[in-house]
C-alpha cells in the first residue's frame, strides 16, 4: 500500500510532533488531529499538511478526521483514565472509514497490571487483535527526552530528582528513533499484524545516568531522592488529576521493585542501525540539536 494520507491523533504533544516530522521527512501527507486551534501553527511547523480540530472522545469529530485517510497513527492523551473507551471508539470508526493501516502507540510491557496506564494499553491492543484491521503496535520504552523536564535542576543545581531508588534500572529510548521507526513502517504491508518493542541500546541504573551526566557536563550531578508523598502533593497542587497522580505513584513503585529493562534488537532491525545511546542523546542536546 502506498500511503496517501496519514491521520495522527494527539498530534500536538511531543510524540505527535516527532511522528509528524518523521512522516514528513518520508514524504507522507499528514493530517494532524488537535484539540485546540492554537496548536495549528505548531503541527504545521512540524510538517503536517492539514490540521483538523476536534475532540478524540467525539465520534463525529473522529469520523471527519479520518475521512479520506488511508492510515492512522493513534496516540491517546497521556494517562487518560478512559483510554480503553477512546481506543474502542477510534478502532470502530477506523473500520467504518476503511482505514488500511492502524498504527497504535502503546508502551513497553503493557502486560503489567500493576501500572494502570500500561494495562489499559494492553486492553486496547486486544481490541486491535479482534478488529480485523491491518495493525501495527509500537511499544516504546520511556523517552530519553523525559529527562529534559529536569534539565534546569541538573544543569544549575547538579541534582536529578528521583522518586525511586537510584539503583533502579530503566531502558530509555530516543523519541526521534521511535518516530523514524514509525515513519518506516506506516503503510507497509510487511509490517501488518506486528507488535514491536522499541528500546534504546542500554539499560542504565539512575546512578549510572548521573555519572554520565557528570562526565558530559563536566560538573558533578547527583540523584536527589524525592519523597513520593511530597511529590504527589506537589503534583496535585500543580493541577495533575487524581488518576494521573495515583498511576504515576504505581509506576514509581513498580520501577523500584522490578526495574524496567528492554532489548534494542527490534528497533535496530527496523532502523537498520543501532538506536541512539544516552550519551548520544545528551551530546546532541548539549550541542542544541536534541
Amino acid at each position: 500500500m502506498t500511503t496517501k494520507k496519514v491521520l495522527v491523533t494527539g498530534a500536538a504533544g511531543k510524540t505527535g510532533l516527532a511522528i509528524i516530522q518523521a512522516l514528513a521527512g518520508r514524504q507522507h501527507h499528514t493530517r494532524a488531529m488537535i484539540f485546540r486551534e492554537a496548536h495549528t501553527p505548531l503541527v504545521h511547523s512540524a510538517g503536517a499538511k492539514e490540521a483538523t480540530i476536534g475532540d478524540i472522545r467525539h465520534r463525529t469529530h473522529l469520523a471527519a478526521a479520518m475521512d479520506g485517510c488511508q492510515a492512522i497513527y493513534h496516540i491517546c492523551p497521556n494517562m487518560a483514565a478512559d483510554e480503553l473507551s477512546i481506543g474502542r471508539s477510534v478502532i470502530a470508526i477506523a473500520r467504518e472509514s476503511g482505514i488500511e493501516h492502524f498504527v497504535y502507540h502503546s508502551v513497553l510491557h503493557p502486560q503489567v497490571e500493576k501500572m494502570p496506564h500500561h494495562w489499559q494499553k494492553m486492553r486496547v491492543e486486544e481490541l486491535l487483535f479482534e478488529s480485523g484491521l491491518n495493525y501495527t503496535i509500537l511499544q516504546p520504552a520511556p523517552y530519553m527526552q523525559n529527562i529534559l523536564a529536569y534539565w534546569s535542576s541538573i544543569f544549575q543545581d547538579g541534582h536529578l530528582p528521583l522518586p525511586y531508588n537510584p539503583d533502579t534500572v530503566i531502558n530509555m529510548v530516543d523519541l526521534l528513533d521511535v518516530a523514524e521507526a514509525a515513519a518506516i513502517i506506516i503503510g507497509k504491508a510487511n509490517h501488518f499484524q506486528a507488535v514491536y518493542e522499541l528500546c534504546g541500546k542500554e539499560n542504565f541504573s539512575q546512578r549510572e545516568i548521573v555519572q554520565i551526566l557528570s562526565e558530559m557536563l563536566d560538573r558533578p550531578v547527583k540523584n536527589q531522592f524525592t519523597d513520593r508523598e511530597e511529590w504527589a502533593a506537589s503534583a496535585r497542587e500543580n493541577g495533575l488529576g487524581e488518576y494521573q497522580v495515583e498511576t504515576l505513584l504505581a509506576m514509581f513503585r513498580y520501577y523500584e521493585q522490578f526495574h524496567f529493562p528492554g532489548n534494542p534488537f527490534i528497533l535496530t532491525q527496523l532502523l537498520g542501525r543501532p538506536p541512539a545511546g544516552f550519551r548520544d542523546f545528551i551530546g546532541r542536546h548539549i550541542a542544541g540539536d536534541a
